[in-house]
């Protein structure tokens, strides 16, 4: 499996400049693309027709093109169009660049092996976000270390997000190392590649270090930036009925491959297997993984977060878990609430505390701290938006319906009562 890896970073926009470097035989490179299609793509007749195709077109001139950009690019235009993975890259030359690492990508330290935030939001709800799914074997183990630093930060969750939105691929051996962390041992929800060279499955390599997290509730947030290895994760946990998608369709491209030298600066793409998911006796390749909540990429995490909570409160860990997980579903939903009209009720100074107009909403100060957006839950109760969501705010009236106090609670249970000074 080390060979075939599911997907590369997604590849830079390919445009002709006049610093290109020059191709000499430009037929010559379309045919050792059409002879690496021919002898590696998995599908064996398929390779054959497509490696004609190339070769029609190139006897026809249509890569009759010195600029190496502009000779990519028309490639990848012919190749594209059967397989998701399909592309030519040009690679200008680089002096003093290090070597490209064979066969495992993501493995960079300064990018956090792919792995770039982990947040514990309010009401215990963990995100994970994945740009990039490192590889990892005996020698090298510091991309299973991020991952596990990853699943630890949040094992206290109630619930558990990955987000997958901008997660371009990777390698089938970290997709088989997150997915060991939410199916008991010996699970059959595994994807199994065919290839020309032989059969191999995607099943974890280890015991998860952080334990598995078989009742947590899921959720996946995908987009069609959502590539190939990453795919394989929602498309694996969707069809185990383990997770809910949420998002937008993913990429689609399932078949992994690898990179094949055809010129100093080019190398093509060649898909080497397909997936199967023992499942569905299916993958994801050209429509993508189908979310189960269609919501636009940018409010898929807010949305995953309400659903999150709402899971959260059907089996909370304890009292006070409930409580918390309530009162941050409170204040996410009061995000989108109307405002009340009369917001000069409750302006005003409260002891050490003054609420103020702002921007046609009410805002809570105090000193120098970080000022507290106040939203509404109800007639003169209002939840506290941002770094403080399990906080609320009660105002008091007296029998002439003037505002004369205000309470700040804490889901704990402490309260703060401050009685209006103007």
């Amino acid at each position: 499996m080390k060979k075939i890896i599911l997907a590369s970073v997604a590849l830079a926009a390919l445009s002709a400049t006049t610093a290109a470097a020059q191709v000499a035989e430009p037929r010559a490179v379309a045919e050792r693309v059409a002879a690496a299609v021919e002898e590696n793509y998995f599908d064996e007749q398929r390779a054959h027709t497509i490696a004609a195709e190339v070769r029609t077109a190139a006897a026809a001139g249509r890569y009759d093109i010195t600029n190496e950009a502009d000779l990519a690019a028309a490639l990848t235009a012919t190749l594209h169009p059967h397989d998701g993975h399909f592309r030519v890259e040009y690679r200008p030359p680089q002096p003093n660049a290090p070597a490209r690492p064979n066969g495992g990508f993501g493995n960079d330290a300064r990018a956090a092996y792919g792995i770039p935030g982990v947040t514990m939001y309010p009401g215990g709800i963990g995100v994970v976000d994945f740009r990039l799914l490192a590889d990892f074997d005996p020698d090298h183990f510091q991309a299973k270390y991020a991952l596990d630093a990853a699943f630890t930060m949040v094992h206290g969750s109630q619930a558990l997000i990955l987000d997958l939105r901008d997660c371009a691929g990777g390698s089938p051996t970290m997709v088989g190392y997150i997915l060991g962390h939410f199916f008991p041992e010996g699970a059959n929800v595994y994807n199994t590649f065919h290839s020309r060279r032989g059969d191999q499955d995607e099943s974890p390599p280890e015991q998860p270090a952080s334990g598995r997290r078989l009742d947590t509730p899921l959720f996946v947030l995908t987009s069609g930036r959502t590539g190939s290895a990453c795919e394989s994760v929602a498309y694996t946990l969707q069809s185990a009925g383990r997770a809910t998608i949420v998002g937008e369709p993913s990429a689609g491209g399932a078949n992994p491959g690898g990179l094949i030298p055809v010129d100093d600066n080019l190398a093509v793409f060649v898909s080497m297997g397909t997936p199967v998911n023992p499942i569905t006796h299916s993958n994801w390749e050209g429509a993508g993984v189908q979310p189960n909540v269609v919501t636009p990429v940018a409010d898929a995490l807010t949305r995953a977060r309400a659903l999150a909570l709402e899971a959260a409160l059907r089996a909370p860990a304890d009292e006070s878990a409930g409580r918390e997980a309530q009162w941050a579903l409170d204040s996410l939903n009061a995000e989108s609430a109307a405002y009340p009209r009369n917001l000069r009720d409750y302006a005003g100074d409260y002891g050490a505390r003054s609420v103020a107009i702002e921007n046609n909403r009410l805002v809570l100060h105090r000193d120098r701290r970080p000022a507290l957006i106040l939203l509404p839950l109800e007639r003169d109760l209002f939840a506290v938006s941002g770094a403080a969501p399990l906080q609320r705010v009660h105002f008091e009236r007296n029998a002439r319906g003037r505002v004369i106090a205000m309470t700040l609670s804490l889901v704990d249970g402490q309260e703060f009562h401050d009685l209006r000074a103007n």
